[in-house]
């Protein structure tokens, strides 16, 4: 059980207003053109966007439990056409060595598949819009209002320490703890069981915000000789 008290969070988890105070705009990557699907459906899950566009299921399964080298466009006769982003960051042989809890890399796909994810920090979005593995592709990035999104989806949010998707260089460990439901624990709680320095890097929702339009502030292009810059 939590101790009760502390800077951000009390007994029972954190609030969305404690949330919001700390990360006041949440922010999620998206390929451009796919807000018109998104402001219909609101934001998918990969496993649910490969759902609603009927994908086969032997194929859907391949999708979500196997890197993804390129994005995979889908189509539909009534939603039209999305893209499945990749996974170019991650390395299924890295993950297998950073795993924890018995999963495999599989599971920890299947586990990314399942969930939206948003940026916490604006500054760490740009670092990795900029580098050298992402300058020049087009993306889209929208921001959200923090506290309207908690409010309305607290029950299925995760907060998580690391880039969840990545691989690169020195990969963090990670398992079954890493998505921390929101209310969980107390913010203080749960940086002292991670070691006293993390802070939160990613914010989850587990299968995804169907009025992802109610809580928009801003869209903005990213790539193809644009800069990655706060949003307005």
């Amino acid at each position: 059980m939590a101790p009760r008290g502390g800077a951000l969070g009390r007994a029972g988890g954190v609030t969305p207003e404690e949330l919001a105070a700390r990360h006041p705009r949440l922010f999620h990557v998206t390929t451009p053109g796919s807000w018109p699907l998104i402001a219909r459906h609101g934001l998918l899950p990969a496993a649910a966007l490969l759902e609603l566009f009927e994908v086969e299921p032997a194929r859907r399964e391949a999708l979500v439990a196997r890197r993804r080298p390129a994005s995979v466009p889908i189509r539909h006769p009534v939603h039209g056409e999305a893209a499945i982003t990749d996974n170019v960051p991650l390395s299924e042989a890295a993950l297998a060595r950073c795993l924890d809890d018995g999963l495999t890399p599989a599971d920890w796909l299947r586990m990314l598949n399942a969930r939206v994810f948003f940026w916490a920090d604006r500054a760490r979005l740009d670092g990795l819009l900029n580098a050298r593995l992402n300058r020049g592709r087009a993306r889209d990035v929208l921001t959200f209002d923090t506290l309207g999104l908690a409010r309305a989806h607290a029950a299925r949010m995760e907060i998580c320490p690391i880039n969840s998707g990545s691989t690169i260089r020195k990969p963090a460990r990670r398992g079954l703890t890493t998505f921390t439901p929101l209310s969980a624990m107390e913010y203080r709680d749960w940086q002292r069981r991670r070691g006293g320095r993390d802070v939160i890097v990613e914010v989850t929702v587990r299968g995804g915000v169907p009025d992802a339009a109610r809580h928009l502030v801003s869209r903005e292009a990213v790539g193809l000789g644009q800069t990655a810059s706060p949003a307005a």
